[in-house]
């Protein structure tokens, strides 16, 4: 059965996003995606970056039906492995060890400003023990920046997402980078990228 899912924002930003990717991701090895949604931009990447093997995730049993159902309708089935269930704030997280030991890169789009703050904890903390010297996390969405927003229409999303959660909304760039390096991750990049989003990328010392 066809259970794919359709992200209207996905559509969007898919192109800007795989455009900021293709500067930092490597030359082999495996991607984890996490919290991959409907898997839109799974399959995309996984079609434009295919000298990598990209392993989508989501904790929604919905979402991974979409994922796989993506992957099926692009014939990526030979090369894209099906979509993990995997929730990063259950620590240790439970990667099938052909993945775990080739995971290189972490990418994290749109996510942490619609869980709680442990959850970004979580992210690093257990990104922490996936990757190696040298190998990225990035992480895509809308940042505040010095506790102030960066554009009146992310101050009303953030409103939007305190509302349907307390524990929601967007996050100081500078509260996340200090959670990475405790966990031993240095910002080498803050791109601006289109609808006042940000993208950062961060390397394992």
């Amino acid at each position: 059965m066809d259970y794919r899912l359709f992200f209207p924002a996905t559509k969007r930003n898919c192109n800007p996003i795989g455009d900021a990717l293709s500067q930092f991701l490597p030359q082999k090895g495996t991607v984890l995606e996490v919290a991959s949604g409907s898997g839109e931009h799974a399959v995309a990447f996984q079609k434009r970056f295919s000298h990598l093997i990209w392993q989508a995730s989501d904790p929604e049993l919905s979402h991974r039906k979409s994922i796989d159902s993506w992957i099926e309708h692009e014939r990526l089935n030979f090369k894209m492995p099906k979509a993990l269930d995997l929730d990063v704030e259950e620590i240790p997280w439970k990667l099938p060890s052909q993945i775990s030991s080739s995971i290189n890169t972490i990418v994290c789009i749109n996510l942490i400003h619609i869980c709680s703050w442990g959850c970004t904890k979580s992210l690093f903390y257990g990104s922490s023990f996936c990757l190696e010297k040298d190998c990225h996390i990035i992480i895509y969405g809308p940042f505040k920046a010095n506790g102030y927003h960066t554009s009146k229409s992310n101050e009303n999303f953030h409103k939007s997402l305190i509302n349907r959660n307390i524990d929601w909304g967007l996050r100081n760039i500078e509260d996340v980078n200090s959670i990475a390096i405790l966990n031993g991750f240095s910002m080498i990049e803050l791109r601006e990228m289109p609808s006042n989003n940000m993208l950062l990328v961060l390397v394992k010392k």
